[in-house]
């Protein structure tokens, strides 16, 4: 029986680890925001409306660009099972969240342990440890690898694409890397570009059978997109072309906000990597065998930084080679740790993976004040229904706060009804047959405040301990209809 479990953790050891604090981050911030709305409501609707496509949230309310269905289709058909026991088990439908996210997770996780394999097969043992030490100490790619955007369902593919890769089979990582382009992000297309020049230059494929192979597959890929798409958009549609359109050609992705040239390289990798991010350029001048995959990434995220938007999110398939690279400075310095100079680098190691840790930890506690009204709408479905009641109560969620942390998956069965409708103006809420408000407003005519939902501010330093406070404030405001006796006469916390 211990030799049972011995080989067990040997073989899943670091996969339950990995799992684990992904796992941990879905239970305590369970909430998604407007990035991620499009996957979220198409894997409800999947699950709940299934073939009534009438009723899907993206018909009425499209967001900027179409997004793919295959992905919310595949975590949907995964997390089903679970998500039908709890429906006849009548528990809440807010639990059905917390199935898709750790399918989700799952998935993307799977993908990362192919990546981590080849890691193993071909730089050893130790390389694969620190590789993931590294990426347990790091917030964003665990943080990330369950919460529903394209970027995440994108970054599974190109964990297979790194595998392939490593192994050597070239053209399956090129198949990869088009898949995960034609379907998911058509911004991987500059790490498509680089690495396939490169796999040319050094002869490892052929120009023409690399054009057979890849148009095939490109060709396979756009007719399964526009054939599931069209149906479920109701129209003729290839998802991500409409989205290279709006943010390469039109350029507006730039309306939502831009950063300078080199936003990737001093503010989102740092955050992501941490300590990788020192120990990934030394991995490059210790290991020449690590420069030929950080090239391509490397040309990615520079490719990438011509784009005025600029998002952590869009640059997370860089984050596992990256981590490589630091994986193995990590290792040579270990094994070398009671040599002259190298003794010296070791406990910089070991003090920047204990920042490392500190931050995370920091960071994810901001991260978990930052879905306000989530929580808001949790409070008000404790407290604002009337017993013994059979009349409707609707709750009207302005724009802010249908963006941080409500999804179909937080609403509730009868009594309670909910609109989202769009332009509003606050005056003109009072003359609506609304019973409760969900709002960024503290104040609004004809409706009480009964509770105010605080979110992450920002981070202050000060000299007692612990020297870092997160500060927070009001965020999200409950209001109740002042028409409404049942609502004033419930003891609320109020607003001041």
């Amino acid at each position: 029986m211990a030799s049972k479990s011995s080989n067990f953790l040997e073989r899943y050891g670091y996969d339950l680890l990995l799992g684990s604090i992904a796992a941990f981050y879905v239970f305590m911030a369970p909430y998604t925001k407007v990035e991620e709305s499009f996957n979220v409501q198409a894997m409800h609707d999947i699950l709940y409306h299934r073939h009534h496509l009438d009723n899907y949230d993206h018909l009425e309310f499209p967001g900027v660009v179409p997004r793919t269905f295959l992905g919310a289709l595949l975590v949907s058909s995964l997390a089903a099972p679970s998500v039908l026991a709890m429906d006849l088990l009548h528990v809440s439908k807010i639990y059905s969240i917390f199935a898709v996210r750790l399918v989700l997770g799952g998935v993307i996780l799977s993908t990362l342990r192919f990546f981590r394999l080849q890691v193993r097969h071909k730089f050893g043992l130790q390389v694969e440890a620190f590789f993931v030490i590294l990426t347990a100490v790091q917030f964003h790619l665990l943080f990330y690898c369950t919460r529903p955007l394209p970027n995440v369902l994108a970054l599974g593919v190109v964990n297979l694409a790194y595998g392939y890769w490593l192994k050597e089979k070239c053209y399956a990582a090129i198949n990869c890397l088009i898949f995960a382009t034609v379907i998911f992000r058509c911004d991987i297309l500059l790490l498509l570009c680089p690495l396939g020049l490169e796999l040319l230059l050094t002869r490892r494929i052929s120009l023409w059978k690399a054009l057979k192979c890849c148009s095939l597959c490109a060709i396979l890929c756009i007719g399964l997109t526009v054939l599931v798409d069209s149906i479920m958009w109701k129209r003729l549609l290839w998802p991500e072309f409409e989205v290279f359109w709006f943010n390469s050609v039109l350029n507006r992705s730039s309306e939502w906000g831009t950063h300078p040239f080199h936003w990737y390289f001093t503010s989102a990798l740092p955050r992501s990597l941490l300590a990788a991010y020192p120990l990934f350029l030394l991995g490059v001048l210790l290991d020449r065998r690590i420069l030929l995959f950080i090239l391509p990434v490397f040309s990615f995220v520079l490719l990438y930084s011509k784009l005025s938007h600029k998002e952590l999110r869009f640059i997370i398939s860089s984050v596992p080679i990256f981590n490589l690279s630091a994986a193995i400075a990590a290792t040579r310095v270990y094994n070398n740790r009671k040599k002259t100079y190298w003794k010296f680098l070791y406990p910089i190691m070991l003090g920047l993976l204990l920042i490392s840790l500190g931050c995370t930890v920091i960071t994810f506690m901001a991260s978990n004040e930052n879905y306000p009204s989530g929580h808001a709408l949790k409070h008000l479905h404790e407290t604002g229904q009337f017993a013994n009641s059979t009349n409707e109560l609707w709750v009207h969620i302005d724009t802010f706060s249908a963006m941080n942390g409500i999804s179909r998956f937080c609403e509730n069965k009868f009594p309670w009804r909910y609109s989202k409708e769009e332009g509003i103006p606050p005056e003109e809420l009072c003359q609506r047959n609304f019973t409760y408000l969900i709002n960024e407003h503290p104040a609004i005519d004809g409706f009480k405040c009964l509770l105010a939902e605080n979110g992450f501010s920002r981070v202050r330093l000060r000299t007692g301990f612990p020297p870092i406070l997160l500060v927070k404030e009001p965020k999200v405001y409950i209001h109740g209809n002042v028409r409404n006796k049942d609502v004033m006469h419930r003891n609320w916390p109020g607003c001041s």
